[in-house]
């Protein structure tokens, strides 16, 4: 990994820009990889299928766990270390997935590759601080958008790619390619990226210490919470599809993947989201667009029975989900900009801890009740989700007032 400032050898900003969104769509992608293959590995390893859910809980795990642990460092130290030094951690953790002789080691494989891929969280306000050094050059906020952009596109193409190279060469090849993909990123990056200083001059442990300030926050504990339930709904979907597709309709890992593709079409949506939540608020926006997630799984509920009703049910609750997402960070992100990583933390520990519960919930419902079961966990989850973000936030204003101040104080120290 080179690690020298590379002073004389970044990139060019709009080059630097496209670079910092492939860098959030592969790290993303990682994340993902495992959710076609769930069946292919469970036949390779000898396993049940719902053992296999094991893995993508202890991915989303593990991506949670980085979440809260690494991305408040991005506000005390140098980001273009904390990324090359993820990265390279990363494509180890990748190998490791690729070699796995048991499901019980994949499983730990898979964590260490959550815990490596919350790189977009750390982009995205160096996208942020890059663009502020570049106050006459206009477009900043679509530099912002693009590398989001690359996020979505990650997540959403991951299954694709995953399943359709599995069924080429085999499940061990989509890790041993993704490994490769990352490495050769990393490389890239150590050349291209700039030196980039602390933006506070405080400590990591004060970072940390102020999250539970944060999160007695009314707004931010509502905001938060709602996207935490949301995720159980997105999760619980996400893993029990493979199941459905594989057990009922006999489709290989290819085919699963492509209902990635066809989620792409959230993509489209996502961006108003934000304009939305001007429009109509964050109670308005937040009941609308997680509505949608709930007519997703009501669509869904025949199952076994309509193919079609599985693919309208995909686009209606992706559409839900991430356009729910830029709801909450637009809420969020209208807060005090001192604490803008430390919210990003707050809220995507969150909601992967509640992907990752919803893979777990999904797993046992394919396996105690089929999908009947696993529509009920998500009906549940995104109508709780619902109920949570549309309520009124009684805010005790002094109070409120003074626990932001106390935590962006920290910050500034």
């Amino acid at each position: 990994m080179n690690d020298s400032p590379p002073t004389e050898r970044t990139a060019g900003p709009r080059r630097l820009t496209l670079l910092l969104a492939v860098t959030c769509a592969v790290t993303a992608a990682n994340v993902y990889l495992c959710q076609p293959l769930l069946a292919t590995v469970a036949d390779a390893l000898g396993a049940r299928p719902d053992a296999l859910g094991a893995v993508a809980t202890a991915t989303q795990l593990g991506y949670a766990a980085g979440i809260l642990l690494i991305v408040p460092a991005g506000d005390s130290h140098d980001r273009r270390r904390l990324i090359l030094a993820l990265g390279t951690a990363g494509a180890v953790a990748l190998a490791a997935c690729a070699l796995a002789p048991s499901v019980p080691f994949l499983a730990i494989a898979s964590f260490a590759v959550g815990v490596c891929s919350p790189v977009p969280q750390l982009v995205t306000p160096l996208a942020v601080a890059l663009a502020a050094d570049r106050e006459r050059e206009p477009g900043r906020g679509r530099t912002v958008g693009a590398v989001q952009g690359g996020l979505l596109v990650g997540v959403l193409a991951s299954r694709a790619y995953a399943g359709t190279l599995a069924d080429l060469v085999g499940w061990r090849a989509v890790y041993a390619v993704s490994c490769l993909l990352t490495l050769a990123l990393v490389a890239v990056l150590g050349r291209a990226l700039p030196a980039t200083p602390a933006a506070a001059a405080t400590s990591y442990g004060r970072m940390l210490t102020s999250l539970p300030r944060l999160a007695r926050h009314p707004l931010v504990a509502r905001v938060v919470l709602s996207g935490a339930l949301v995720g159980i709904a997105f999760g619980a979907f996400w893993t029990a599809l493979t199941f459905l597709l594989t057990g009922t309709y006999h489709l290989g890992p290819a085919a699963v993947g492509l209902f990635g593709l066809v989620a792409a079409v959230s993509g489209l949506a996502s961006p108003r989201a934000g304009r939305l939540a001007e429009r109509l608020g964050r109670r308005g926006a937040t009941a609308l667009l997680t509505a949608l997630v709930v007519v997703g799984w009501l669509v869904m509920l025949p199952g076994g029975g309509s193919l079609a009703a599985i693919v309208v049910g995909v686009v209606v609750l992706d559409v839900g989900v991430w356009g729910g997402q830029v709801v909450c960070q637009t809420v969020l992100f209208g807060l005090d900009p001192a604490l803008h990583s430390r919210l990003n933390t707050l809220y995507f520990t969150l909601r992967f801890l509640g992907i990752a519960v919803g893979s777990l919930c999904g797993t046992l419902g394919w396996g105690h009740g089929g999908w009947t079961a696993v529509v009920a966990v998500g009906l549940g989850a995104a109508t709780a989700g619902l109920v949570v973000g549309v309520l009124p936030v009684r805010v005790a204003r002094d109070a409120d007032d003074q626990r932001l101040a106390d935590a962006a104080g920290s910050a500034r120290g």
